[in-house]
This record gives C-alpha cells, structure tokens and sequence, in this order.
C-alpha cells in the first residue's frame, strides 16, 4: 500500500494531463485471509471476533486493486476525491478459510452538480461464484457548493446509542484497511488538505454501523450508505436505526454524518 501511494504521489507531479474518459480495464487477484488482520480489523469496527467476515472487510482487500487502477492513466487522482456514497450486496456469507477471486472495475462517470462522480465496482466470488460486490461513488469537487447540510429525511430520530470516537481512530482504521490518505491521520494534515481537522474514514463510519447491527443481520443483504459531513476527531456521534433505515448523526449539533438503508 505504501508503495502504491508513493507512485500515486510521483504521478501527481509528473508533467502532462490526465486521460477524459475511464479505463476499460479491470484487475483482478486472489487473497486468502489473514485472520490475524482480521482480528484487528473486527476490533477497531466493533465486530465480534469470528470466522465469518463482516459484509465491509473484502472492501479492505480490494481496495489496492482499486488504488491501483486510479494511476497516471485515470481521469483524477485519489487525493481531492469525495467518498460520497458506498453500497454492498452480501449474497451469501463469506468465511476466513475461503479464497477470495477479486475483480476491481471503474464505471459511471457522470456530470453532479458540484463536479464529476464515477463509481469504483468490485466483486469477490469463491469457486466461480460471485458472492459478494460493492460499489463505492466517489466525487472529483469542480468548483463550490456545500456538503453536508441536511435534507428531507436528514433530521436525527432518538439515538440508539452515542459513540465516543477517539482522536486515533483515523490511524487505527488506517493500520488495518491500508487506506492512508493524510485527511485521516493528523490534523495538520487533514487541515492542509481542506479538512476542518483529522475526520473517521466513511467506510470505517458504515463497518461501525453494521457492527451494531451485527445480531439481527441476515445471511444475504445489501446495505447501501451515502457519506454526509465529516466526523472529525475526536469526537461524539449519536447512532439511530429503525426498520431498514439507520444513520449516524453528530451527538450535539444532530449534523448528519451518514444515512443508511438495509
């Protein structure tokens, strides 16, 4: 991971522009899985430790095919992207033993009122046979317009539970996803890159979230989140769900963080 954030950078200061259209491309791996990474991923989110894997973990393990494809030879660059929305569809449940075929897609470039959004599409299948996919949008800023501001729906119901999330939690998530952007480690950083300070990564946010759902969980579902304001850290995030629908909203301003549907 290190290694592919550093020719991200390199490719970041070479000379000469960017492609306007997405690969074609998709790449693919298999992975066996670590139970002791998945371990430590179960407890920074707040899973139960088990054989079974947490519907958002084969994100993590796909997720360096996914920095891999946004080369020099992607429209953007990882850094400056919005992580606006995010959905998972578990068919059956996947276990630590199993091998895991990943296959990591870029789609879905489309015109959004505050710029330009495309879609990172990954599956995992186990002999032949897809049993999990995931789709992450990501928004390139091209211009103003806010974020975060509530809409219909957006009001925070009663909270199931109030989170305090520590200052850590970024370089936390961090050791255990791979996911290094800067906006997640320190605050200096985070600030040098337009961030009120160091703010919990989205997917961290969602794995979070089903970690309370853990026990009621069906074998197969979809889950599908779209990522509001940033949770900086440290911080208190009030936790509310009920029937299909949950969300995590600021545990003192009710400013929304992430709304969810199962």
């Amino acid at each position: 991971m290190k290694r592919l954030y550093a020719r991200i950078v390199l490719g970041a200061l070479r000379p000469g522009g960017r492609p306007d259209q997405l690969p074609e491309r998709e790449l693919t791996r298999s992975v066996e899985v670590d139970r002791g990474r998945l371990a430590a991923y179960d407890r920074v989110c707040g899973f139960r430790l088990r054989d079974e894997l947490p519907a958002t973990y084969p994100h993590v393990l796909a997720f360096p095919l996914a920095l891999e494809l946004m080369d020099g030879s992607f429209p953007f660059s990882p850094f400056g992207l919005v992580h606006v929305g995010n959905r998972i569809e578990q068919l059956r449940p996947l276990r630590a033993g199993e091998r895991l075929d990943l296959r990591v897609r870029a789609a879905g470039l489309a015109p959004h009122p505050r710029g330009t959004t495309f879609d990172i599409l990954a599956d995992a299948a186990v002999d032949g046979e897809v049993a999990w996919r995931d789709r992450s949008t990501y928004l390139r800023r091209e211009g103003g317009g806010g974020g975060g501001q509530r809409g219909p729906g957006d009001d925070p119901p009663a909270p199931r539970a109030v989170w305090t999330v520590p200052a850590d939690t970024g370089r936390r998530y961090a050791r255990v996803s791979g996911d290094l952007n800067p906006i997640h480690l320190h605050p200096l950083a985070a600030k040098a890159l337009g961030q009120p300070g160091a703010i919990a990564h989205g997917m961290w946010t969602k794995a979070r979230c089903l970690a309370a759902l853990e026990a009621s969980l069906p074998d197969a579902f979809a889950v599908e989140v779209r990522f509001k304001a940033p949770l900086c850290l440290p911080g208190r995030a009030a936790f509310s769900a009920r029937g299909g629908e949950f969300a995590v909203h600021d545990a003192r301003t009710g400013r929304p963080h992430l709304t969810g549907t199962l």
